[in-house]
């Protein structure tokens, strides 16, 4: 096969590399419009899952890389005048001239033709001048450029600054460094990449870099302003330079990676931010795999290309989609310049979430118990609240949380869940069998389902309701009985469907479908837009409306009293009437609630208001909001809900259920483990107010995780508490908590569950000494 590679990095290099090694009679050259030692940056990073699939493919590059790499167990991070040291991560740093290095050598060994300062401009008959042509051309690709059309490329460029610079400062670990001046906060990523360099990038906010006059700066005024800057760190070493000038990262996907016998592969079709530093591994992982899918069989080149593509696209998603939630924590470092060294370091580790608490806790034991430590003398401290002894804290799970007088046990929530199996909006056996399953499961905060205002403010006819005394009555016996058997707290929320309204079962027609007109009740809505196109239009709201609505709504506070919640939730989320208002894709008034966000929060003020009036002033309220309408540009975005947050709070809100979209069919979420968290997480920091985070946490460890590293202060589970009404409970006994309330009833069970745990965890770690223990004999 006659195979035409342009660029000569690592992922060029590595690919004619394993090619020829595969067969000896490919005609592989690699053009690269540079000279053989010239290099951009200073040191590239692998983990140790890396090194061992470079040994699998090619046992003396491995090798040669083993031999010139340093190698760290340790991150620290280095803030407020402290250094907090987590261990147990594994990692070298390589500089980046002697990886190419290597891989030019083992390739001239190999019979690679090698043709630098080889500038190549029409790929068009390059490609047909030999069976594959492979652009690993780097982020300014010239072989993307010429087949765009195919490609479609997109490129995102951040809104950080950085400067890749290196220092003859020696260091021991990976280093994340927070240093602040009249000018703004700075951050600097460094690792040492041989005897005596390290890299050393310094990045900040555009606005920071402006204000310091760095966007007027040459080479030699970078380095002296990072020198003064971070003096105490470098411990009288020079920052060097290479070619080191102020830079925005751009975020590049493309989303075909094949054009006929045309193949990118590295920097070419995919970027990954530096903070996870995983460009190099990326691109030459792209290399691995490619070679396997030209030597699996495949009947054409074409069809091998196919079969790459389709492989290694969802795994470089996965690890763009990490690569971006932690380059977006580093644009708002600002966020967290309040936290204490430790959290911070707790949230800079998990903010891409690969890494986790329970993560942590198998890599470095002592980290998380110091974690543990002071999150329970923290909460102690705010909540006022008796906590277990320094040297037996409970997970941050377990610690207790208050809102004006009430103080749930733990950190765990029930999501509100519509059951749509009531008759009359009057709650039944099913609702008390749900709802008290779950309080002496353990959850700390139990959230009904949406409980309506008025029975046309019902989604479904199985919708609860609370609207009427005889209502009020049976919510009252299923509080009496979670207060009764359980030390969980019960919150009901309260909301109006709005244009979601006068729809079917879900099991009879599938969610959001209209009734059939004979069925159906009036709808409203702040606009006459139908959900569907096929849904029941809303009449538009008067202001006689309104008064109603709110009205409605102020009777259900006021029976909600009556019926003994410890809080209420107003439903300002999801697309329903409240909801409406708020976003721009659904309110096209053009009176005073209309148009601006000021002007469309007005009527949903008003109600929170109302509500707040006749609410008890020692119980707490909190809204559900949908944080964002996931449609870019047109929507809600979070910078609009971080504003109505304030307001809220303003308001004597005390806490923001942070959930997002399902307000219009346009949206276009972008799911994943814990995705909605960074919502919760920007209102809690930026607004000042406690929040819930909730959408796919499915686990205690995830629980843990957020609690922890300060993104929400409560968690909210759904479907995790349909599969499981006792996960709290089960969750203490995995981390052998015994500092939480089971039913007198079900004791004899906790005991039997927590022994099962002990002997389990004892043969885990038997099992895990042994399988040390002969590691050492195959080292020996």
């Amino acid at each position: 096969m006659r195979v035409s590679i342009v660029g000569a990095g690592p992922a060029g290099l590595y690919l004619a590399l394993l090619m020829k090694k595969a067969d000896a009679g490919h005609q592989i050259t690699v053009y690269e419009r540079n000279q053989p030692d010239d290099t951009f940056g200073f040191g590239v990073v692998f983990s140790d899952e890396t090194l061992n699939q470079f040994l699998a493919e090619d046992a003396e590059t491995a090798q040669a890389i083993r031999d010139n790499f340093a190698y760290w167990q340790e991150i620290d991070v280095v803030a407020g005048g402290e250094t907090i040291r987590s261990g147990g991560h594994g990692f070298c740093g390589l500089a980046r001239k002697k990886l190419l290095q290597i891989l030019q050598a083992r390739c001239a060994a190999e019979g690679v033709v090698l043709k630098f300062h080889s500038e190549q401009q029409d790929f068009e008959s390059l490609r047909h001048d030999c069976d594959l042509l492979v652009g690993a051309d780097g982020i300014n690709s010239l072989v993307r450029e010429t087949w765009k059309q195919t490609f479609r490329p997109s490129m995102d460029w951040r809104r950080n600054k950085f400067v890749w610079l290196g220092t003859s400062l020696p260091l021991d670990t990976f280093t994340f460094i927070f240093e602040a001046n009249q000018h703004g906060l700075f951050q600097v990523h460094a690792y040492r990449f041989e005897d005596g360099l390290s890299t050393f990038i310094v990045e900040t906010t555009e606005e920071t870099w402006k204000r310091a006059g760095l966007d007027q700066a040459t080479e030699a005024d970078t380095i002296a302003y990072c020198e003064t800057l971070f003096a105490k760190h470098l411990k009288g070493h020079k920052l060097l330079t290479n070619r080191s000038i102020w830079r925005t990262f751009p975020t590049i996907k493309c989303e075909r990676w094949v054009h006929d016998n045309v193949v990118l592969i590295g920097d070419a079709v995919h970027t990954a931010h530096f903070s996870i530093g995983s460009g190099t591994k990326l691109a030459m992982e792209d290399a691995i795999a490619l070679n396997r899918a030209l030597n699996a069989g495949h009947p054409t080149v074409q069809a091998a290309l196919k079969a790459f593509e389709d492989a290694r696209q969802t795994e470089v998603s996965i690890l763009q989609h990490a690569a971006q939630v932690s380059l977006e924590w580093f644009e708002h470092t600002d966020r967290y310049r309040n936290f204490e060294p430790i959290q911070l370091a707790l949230s800079l580790l998990s903010r891409s979430k690969r890494i986790t608490y329970e993560n942590l806790r198998l890599r470095d034991p002592a980290f998380i118990g110091q974690i543990d430590r002071w999150f329970a003398e923290k909460t102690a401290k705010e909540q006022g609240a008796m906590l277990a002894k320094a040297g037996n804290p409970p997970p941050p799970m377990f610690t207790p949380f208050r809102l004006r007088n009430m103080t749930v046990a733990n950190r765990v929530v029930v999501s509100p869940m519509c059951q749509y199996s009531v008759e009359d909006g009057l709650p039944n056996d099913w609702t008390l069998v749900h709802l008290g399953s779950r309080a002496i499961g353990g959850a700390g905060l139990i959230i009904t389902e949406m409980t309506n205002i008025a029975a046309e403010a019902r989604i479904t006819r199985g919708c609860t309701g609370l609207w009427n005394e005889e209502q009020a009555r049976a919510w009252r016996r299923i509080t009496d009985f979670v207060h009764g058997n359980s030390t969980a707290k019960i919150a009901v929320q309260l909301g109006h469907a709005g244009r979601k309204g006068a729809t079917t079962l879900p099991w009879a027609g599938g969610y959001d479908k209209p009734l059939p007109p004979a069925e159906a009740w009036e709808i409203l809505a702040p606009s006459p837009l139908p959900y569907f196109p096929e849904s029941q239009t809303p009449r538009a709201m008067t202001r006689a409306d309104m008064n109603a609505v709110r009205d409605d709504f102020v009777a259900a506070t006021k029976l909600a009293i009556t019926a003994g919640f410890d809080m209420i939730e107003v439903h300002f989320a999801h697309g329903y009437l409240l909801s409406t208002f708020i976003s721009p894709l659904t309110n096209q008034r053009t009176d005073e609630y209309g148009g601006s966000l000021e002007n469309r929060l007005r009527f949903p003020l008003e109600v929170f208001d109302a509500m707040r009036a006749v609410w008890p002033a020692d119980r707490p309220m909190s809204v559900r909001l949908s944080a964002v309408d996931w449609v870019p540009e047109r929507g809600l975005s979070i910078e609009d809900s971080i504003a109505i947050a304030k307001l809220l709070k303003a308001h004597g809100c005390d806490l923001v259920d942070v959930s997002a979209g399902q307000t219009t069919t346009e949206a276009k979420p972008q799911y994943g483990r814990m995705f909605q968290t960074p919502f919760a997480d920007a209102i809690r920091q930026e607004a000042g107010i406690a929040t819930i985070a909730v959408g796919a946490i499915t686990t205690a460890d995830q629980v843990n995780t957020i609690v922890a590293s300060g993104r929400a202060d409560l968690c909210a589970l759904a479907r995790p508490h349909l599969a499981d009404p006792y996960f709290t409970l089960h969750a203490a006994a995995d981390y052998d908590w015994r500092g939480i309330a089971w039913p007198k009833q079900y004791e004899a069970g906790r005991d039997q569950l927590y022994q099962l745990r002990m002997r389990e965890r004892e043969e885990a770690q038997a099992a895990d000494s042994f399988a040390k223990q002969r590691a050492r004999r195959d080292e020996i």
